[in-house]
């Protein structure tokens, strides 16, 4: 129950105040279960791992600062017996407060073909330790702008990396394919649920996921079909589907904003579009399930 119980306080305290920052040796279970939908990540660590981070896994020694975007699933495997280090986590809502938010989340690192770990020297670990070390301290103050002090650090940190090399100790995964597939599941599901109507689906046709990925459509087209045994175009337009009928089942939003939200410009498109795939319009279903 205490677990829980600090598990809870840990994602309600970050999720009010879209960031928190911590020491890596002094991390609790709860720090290793925030959302990972929500939240963008930076971590200073000293030790051996290897990370596999989209189709790409890096194997590392020493120090190295890494960057992780809430929309590309990645996985660590700690190797060493000892890990320390630091990391921050925040939301793109509290970084966009910052007028340079856009160009910094556009960098190299949070990019599915970026460079997400850089190779840190001892004396570029000592300086961005301070870095870390001045976000924790300030995070408990009660300074009025440690807000948009927060946002100066994570800025700086990110001015920091973009002078040092990338790693270039990263191999393709055997099995490139399934790799791929399975970042592209994982994209597609990390888009739903649709929780709002103002919200309108960002990544809705294979061209998308693919131009996200950073990979050639053909490329991703035959890759799932040869993994899955289904086409990429067949799995989006299952899960906007399902989702749609969610939506006409569970909310009270008008076929329009349900439309809009899943990414349809008029809702024409979506009558049209459900009917090809159910047979029947999101109207005549919607009052099937009353």
């Amino acid at each position: 129950m205490k677990a829980k119980r600090i598990l809870s306080e840990f994602n309600n305290e970050l999720k009010l105040k879209g960031f928190k920052a911590f020491r890596i040796e002094n991390d609790s279970s709860a720090t290793r279960t925030y959302s990972r939908k929500e939240f963008y990540k930076i971590c200073l660590t000293t030790g051996k791992s290897i990370i596999h981070y989209a189709d790409r896994s890096f194997e590392q020694e020493g120090t190295i600062l890494f960057f992780g975007n809430p929309h590309i699933p990645y996985s660590w495997e700690t190797i060493s017996t000892t890990y320390i280090g630091y990391t921050c986590l925040f939301s793109e809502e509290f970084l966009k407060q910052s007028e340079r938010s856009e160009s910094l989340l556009q960098s190299p690192f949070f990019k599915i073909g970026g460079t997400p770990v850089l190779e840190i020297s001892e004396q570029q670990r000592i300086f961005l330790n301070s870095l870390f070390q001045k976000m924790i301290e300030e995070q408990e103050s009660d300074y009025t702008f440690k807000d948009e002090l927060m946002r100066n650090y994570i800025s700086l940190i990110i001015h920091e990396a973009l002078k040092m090399q990338p790693s270039e100790h990263y191999y393709q995964t055997k099995k490139a394919t399934a790799r791929v597939t399975s970042v592209f599941l994982e994209l597609l599901e990390r888009q739903f649920p649709i929780e709002t109507p103002d919200y309108s689906l960002q990544l809705r046709t294979a061209q998308d996921y693919a131009r996200y990925l950073n990979v050639h459509t053909n490329y991703l087209n035959r890759a799932v079909k040869e993994v899955t045994g289904k086409s990429t175009t067949t799995h989006i337009t299952e899960r906007i589907i399902t989702e749609a009928k969610a939506l006409l089942q569970h909310t009270d939003w008008n076929i329009s904003e349900v439309a809009y939200a899943l990414g349809f410009d008029y809702p024409t498109y979506f009558n049209n579009f459900f009917k090809k795939h159910t047979g029947t319009n999101p109207r005549s279903l919607r009052e099937e399930m009353v």
